[in-house]
């Protein structure tokens, strides 16, 4: 099952902006959208030295895991979680069901500041998912398919009329 449906620029755009003006309002270092297996779709701050690829790898294993335990104590929902450090914490929320929005933030902001500025971000990249799939339902994409030796099925040059 897809966890992505079919994303043209216009969807990458609007996303961008989303995560630009969350920056701003948050006082977040980074921001990541990727989807279920933690591929990157999008992201926006200072990343020179964060290795986004393994962060979205270990945030959506990690969301998976805290999901799993969540049933064991027979809860049905886990919308965020939340890693705490001295100098730098992370916030994970969930784009329902369609991966998520990964929040890197300076320990000093609170986390409850972040997860405010999050909500309206999270409807509006959720709304732009559900935009994309309702152009093409049943179409998708599983990035953990890529084949990463020929990426040309998938990413191409968009032609400007």
């Amino acid at each position: 099952m897809f966890s992505l449906p079919q994303l043209i620029d216009e969807d990458i755009r609007a996303m961008d902006l989303a995560l630009g003006e969350f920056m701003e309002r948050s006082g977040s270092t980074a921001a990541l959208i990727v989807d279920q297996g933690g591929f990157v779709i999008t992201q926006n701050g200072m990343l020179e030295n964060l290795d986004t690829a393994t962060l979205g790898a270990l945030a959506a294993n990690s969301f998976a895991a805290t999901h799993a335990m969540a049933k064991l104590i027979r809860e049905t929902s886990v919308s965020s979680i939340y890693q705490e450090g001295e100098l730098n914490s992370v916030l994970i929320s969930s784009l329902a069901g369609y991966g998520f929005l990964i929040v890197v933030f300076p320990a000093e902001i609170g986390v409850g500041s972040v997860k405010y500025h999050s909500y309206a971000t999270i409807g509006g990249i959720v709304g732009q998912l559900e935009k994309a799939q309702a152009r093409a339902p049943g179409a998708g994409l599983d990035l953990s398919d890529l084949n990463l030796a020929d990426t040309a099925a998938v990413f191409q040059r968009v032609t400007k009329p």
